[in-house]
């Protein structure tokens, strides 16, 4: 089910001026990829980490997007714990991500039932400097 643009709920300054500073496709599809984050991550707190929007739950990054040279990139740090075929194992760790060249790419059934896995399913990013680069299982 190919998602409809629409406008962007309420975003924090930072992501919304990072989403402006882009071309207007890539605008559209980060405008409703916003848009669907803070729906189905209501208590996620949102800021630009390493020049990226991303989304934290309790201080754990759990989803955000960049912009590539030809796309945008949807990550999930927690993301090969999902078991989603959809979804590319990105790095070293536990992340994985999907990639859009047009808004209209964007499944919202896949991707509500990816943020809530996002929300289920956390190893924890916030300590690893601590633990020498050593994830462990939150959720």
């Amino acid at each position: 089910m190919a998602a409809k643009t629409k406008k962007a709920k309420p975003a924090f300054a930072d992501t919304a001026a990072y989403i402006r500073a882009l071309p207007e496709a890539e605008q559209a599809i980060c405008t409703l990829l916003t848009n669907e984050i803070n729906t189905h991550l209501p208590k996620a707190e949102n800021k630009i980490w390493h020049a990226h929007p991303v989304w934290f739950l309790e201080g754990n990054p759990v989803a955000g997007f960049s912009k590539l040279k030809d796309c945008i990139r949807l990550l999930f740090w927690s993301g090969q714990s999902f078991d989603e075929p959809g979804l590319q194992p990105e790095g070293s760790f536990k992340a994985a991500e999907v990639r859009y060249t047009a808004a209209e790419q964007v499944n919202t059934k896949d991707l509500k039932r990816w943020l809530g896995k996002a929300r289920k399913i956390q190893w924890d990013y916030k300590n690893i400097v601590k633990r020498k680069g050593v994830l462990e299982r939150l959720k």
